[in-house]
């Protein structure tokens, strides 16, 4: 979907300002969130669930800027355990689970948050498992497709139209896009390639000739040039 979330290459969105602190997290309730999110996977209901970028980016725009990372991770966390049923609207007013219920008697500690983290895999979704022929080589040059999904896509906006070259065939990886709705596509494994653009083809002239931009994208998102 085109969003408040997808501004790359746009003006006048203000200077990007490093202050050069380099700490994970610069709040204590930061690093709970993320903990939090983290360690409560496994209790969650097994069911389709909507992609997670997804629901990032249907956070209203004026919050959205206004919003820290972290406040717009741990918002999408607690309206994940809200649609769920995790939690009621109640609960987290109260901050206290309703009584009578199973989830009354606390079911996360401390140790389970340090053994999930320990325990985590790689979430890479590289698919060894099926043989797909890859329908661009390196050194080829590609177009990004002009497209205006309304669900998730990869494809960033300042892109699509623009020619590249292909510098990297990473493989095959199932296919990230979603529905309207933001849950996944039909199972759809394709090859992800790094595509090198030339700044001035996406800027202008007026860009440097000594820059680029790489960036990786499903061959769905591909077209010949």
């Amino acid at each position: 979907m085109n969003g408040i979330h997808d501004v790359g290459g746009m003006h006048n969105m203000g200077r990007i300002v490093h202050d050069g602190i380099e700490m994970p997290f610069r709040e204590r309730w930061e690093g709970r969130s993320r903990a939090l999110g983290q360690v409560m996977r496994p209790f969650r209901p097994e069911k389709r669930r909507k992609n997670f970028r997804y629901l990032y980016e249907m956070v209203p725009p004026l919050d959205y800027l206004r919003m820290s990372y972290y406040e717009k991770l741990f918002d999408v966390f607690v309206q994940g355990l809200i649609e769920d049923r995790t939690i009621t609207q109640a609960e987290l007013a109260s901050g206290r689970p309703a009584r009578g219920l199973q989830r009354e008697t606390p079911r996360i500690t401390p140790a389970m948050v340090v053994q999930r983290f320990s325990n985590t895999k790689s979430t890479s979704l590289r698919r060894d498992d099926v043989q797909v022929s890859a329908g661009f080589v390196a050194g080829q040059p590609v177009r990004a497709r002009n497209i205006n999904p309304v669900g998730h896509t990869r494809l960033p906006r300042y892109l699509r139209g623009r020619i590249g070259v292909i510098a990297r065939d990473h493989g095959v990886f199932d296919f990230q896009d979603t529905d309207s709705q933001g849950y996944a596509l039909a199972d759809d494994p394709q090859h992800v390639y790094t595509v090198r653009f030339e700044a001035r083809e996406l800027w202008g002239a007026d860009a440097s000739s000594r820059d680029c931009v790489h960036a990786e994208l499903w061959e769905k998102h591909l077209e010949r040039v």
